[in-house]
């Protein structure tokens, strides 16, 4: 098991808070197979109240939260959704997709921020030729875009997704992993983009700072149906409301701090660029993600990667640069730490 002074290979880090262990050894259970636990049910309650949907459904992991919906939407094989080419479900999903539910992408190439327009999203739902066969079922959008640096997507770009969408007859879905980190960022309700969606997901673990949970949101009889391809897949889970007591405290505390680990993204971006302005440009930071392209000051990522660790640093490796996450146990003097191990890196 690795050990680091500070862990910034992501915000799926972080260590359920003293209050939250006490309200897990707390929790009323029941068995959550037969829809009886009552902390799970109040949790799916509240994300179905705070995104606006019908119903919600509480599962173990984001790939299976988005799984679960890609499949209600989906017609059947031989068709297609469409995403942005680096969004989860069409990278790091697509071997899922493909296994779980014959899912395969036809995917948009927006630019290096990962957003794309009303446009592109027109000119990929276009009937397959020669036959003139609608063969798209589902657009899926994400926000943040985890791959392309925690970047986030105007909800104006989602209405005129929607427009799209809705004069194509085709439904959107939305990976909103880290939906509340941009709604922090922006200052749009978290409501207000599910609007536009159909259904949607979102972790209470990552940056609301959960230890294991998300939720898949829509419509009411989707949500029964969602239910039983959970279990199909392996998610009946028992006595989970041990972890829904930690998910509903997650959703109503973290989502008021946030705006600390953006905070700290960005002082943490600036030391960086600091020593080397070349490899970041502090003004991409959107949220609580920072990417540092370590060619051009040398040394591939996982040469810089191996170095932060001997300096007591954790990182991660995404899309060809050195990805790092603030969150919830990294506080003012951890940023401090890592700058000091990127000067003693970078130094050589």
């Amino acid at each position: 098991m690795k050990s680091f002074r500070v862990d910034l290979r992501s915000d799926t880090v972080t260590r359920p808070s003293a209050a939250m262990r006490k309200a897990m050894a707390d929790a009323e259970v029941g068995d959550d197979w037969f829809g009886d636990d009552p902390t799970v049910n109040h949790l799916q309650e509240r994300a179905a109240e705070i995104t606006g949907k019908e119903a919600a459904l509480f599962v173990p992991t984001g790939t299976m939260a988005n799984q679960i919906a890609l499949r209600l939407h989906f017609g059947g094989p031989g068709h297609l959704v469409v995403a942005e080419g680096q969004s989860h479900v069409a990278s790091t999903e697509v071997m899922s997709s493909a296994v779980l539910s014959g899912i395969a992408y036809r995917t948009i190439h927006g630019d290096d921020r990962g957003r794309f327009s009303a446009d592109d999203v027109r000119a990929a739902l276009e009937p397959d030729e020669p036959y003139d066969v609608e063969i798209v079922d589902l657009v899926c959008l994400e926000n943040t875009s985890g791959h392309a640096g925690g970047t986030v997507m105007d909800v104006d770009d989602f209405r005129a997704i929607r427009k799209v969408t809705d004069e194509a007859g085709v439904r959107v879905h939305l990976d909103g992993a880290r939906i509340f980190n941009a709604s922090a960022a922006s200052g749009v309700d978290v409501a207000e983009y599910a609007a536009e969606t159909d259904s949607m997901m979102f972790c209470v673990s990552k940056g609301l700072g959960a230890p294991i949970g998300s939720l898949v949101c829509g419509e009411a009889e989707a949500m029964r149906e969602g239910r039983r391809i959970k279990i199909l897949y392996g998610g009946a889970w028992r006595q989970a409301g041990v972890l829904a007591a930690a998910g509903l405290l997650a959703l109503e505390e973290g989502p008021r701090r946030l705006h600390e680990d953006h905070e700290r993204a960005r002082r943490l971006a600036d030391g960086v660029a600091e020593l080397a302005p070349e490899a970041l440009d502090p003004a991409s930071v959107e949220t609580n993600m920072l990417f540092v392209d370590t060619d051009a000051v040398g040394m591939t990522p996982l040469e810089a990667a191996d170095r932060l660790e001997r300096e007591g640093v954790g990182v991660s490796k995404v899309s060809g640069k050195v990805r790092m996450v603030t969150h919830v146990d990294v506080g003012d003097d951890d940023i401090e730490t890592a700058i000091a191990a990127w000067r003693v890196v970078l130094a050589g």
